[in-house]
């Protein structure tokens, strides 16, 4: 499938081209950007469809979840202290599996081209990497990009030479210290809630996630998208 490349005007980041098609996402007025969330609803499932094929839908089981991520992304602030959500952590999606975690994450930035990007990587891909070089892998997260770790919690125990390793609790760590100091965000989705997430990182992997992160939770009975 051929994929258009999105574009926004830079004089009006409201306005997002889908190859020579316009949408309209809200008002802007120099300096802000007043979002229209019926704009972009419509808007994010032309993109979907785009992205992920012609069988991709929004769910009205998931509306109220949408407007929360959609809120976050666009920074709306009325919107997120409503939800008790603060933009200057990242997200925590948690859910059933096949809820449409990972799809979300990877659809909704497109809301927002004009700002930085992060970079979606799978859990247990790190720590493939990690059995293969070692601790370096840990040390390529302790930079200052942007990244969703996905599916936290479905990878195993990192092991190198002989000496085993809970990668991505290490990672987190480390990702801690650099969202306190530089203010660097990370994201996240996972199967797990808090208490499986605690017995797998423990409790102080387990408190920084709770500084980092503003929880969004799909329901448990989220239905399974991948059909």
């Amino acid at each position: 499938m051929t994929r258009i490349a999105s574009s926004f005007d830079p004089k009006n980041p409201s306005i997002i081209y889908e190859g020579a098609v316009e949408y309209k996402l809200g008002t802007f007025d120099g300096s802000f950007i007043q979002y229209d969330l019926t704009s972009v609803a419509r808007y994010l499932n032309i993109k979907g469809k785009l992205l992920f094929g012609k069988n991709f839908k929004l769910y009205d089981e998931d509306k109220e979840l949408l407007l929360k991520l959609c809120s976050y992304f666009v920074a709306d602030a009325h919107s997120c202290k409503e939800y008790d959500i603060d933009v200057d952590k990242g997200l925590l999606l948690t859910g059933p599996v096949g809820c449409g975690k990972t799809t979300l994450m990877r659809l909704l930035p497109h809301l927002v081209p004009h700002r930085r990007r992060y970079i979606v990587i799978p859990c247990r891909n790190i720590v493939f990497g990690f059995n293969g070089i070692g601790f370096k892998m840990i040390e390529d997260y302790e930079d200052t990009k942007q990244y969703c770790f996905d599916d936290l919690g479905v990878e195993h125990m990192g092991r190198h030479y002989g000496k085993d390793c809970n990668v991505m609790g290490e990672i987190l760590i480390s990702r801690y210290d650099i969202f306190k100091h530089k203010g660097i965000k990370t994201h996240i989705t996972t199967n797990l809630n808090a208490d499986e997430l605690q017995e797998k990182y423990g409790e102080r992997v387990r408190s920084r996630m709770r500084e980092m992160f503003n929880l969004i939770s799909f329901s448990s009975n989220s239905s399974d998208k991948r059909g």
